[in-house]
């Protein structure tokens, strides 16, 4: 509209949000090896075929999805031992 200034609108105080609406969130950090270490991410990128980098990432996952999936098999073992534990009793006295 005319006479209107660019800091009047509305839409230059969420510059923040639109400028970090489509760009990805990354957390940069420094990861230090021993020698022995750094050898040993380096033999698991060159089996995963893929960069150092990306294998920690991996290696990052895959620990954290057997940490929930250990978390789920004692939450169903916790649940079934209240739930069938009378069952689980005429079982052990038979």
């Amino acid at each position: 509209p005319h006479g209107s200034s660019l800091l009047s609108s509305p839409q230059i105080w969420n510059i923040d949000i639109w400028y970090h609406f489509d760009t990805v969130s990354i957390m940069a950090m420094t990861l230090r090896l021993t020698d022995s270490q750094d050898k040993l991410v380096e033999g698991i990128a060159e089996q995963l075929g893929c960069s150092k980098q990306q294998a920690v990432i991996a290696a990052i996952t895959a620990f954290d999805a057997k940490a929930q999936r250990a978390k789920q098999i004692k939450e169903i073992t916790d649940l079934v031992l209240v739930r069938d534990k009378e069952l689980l009793d005429r079982l052990a006295d038979s």
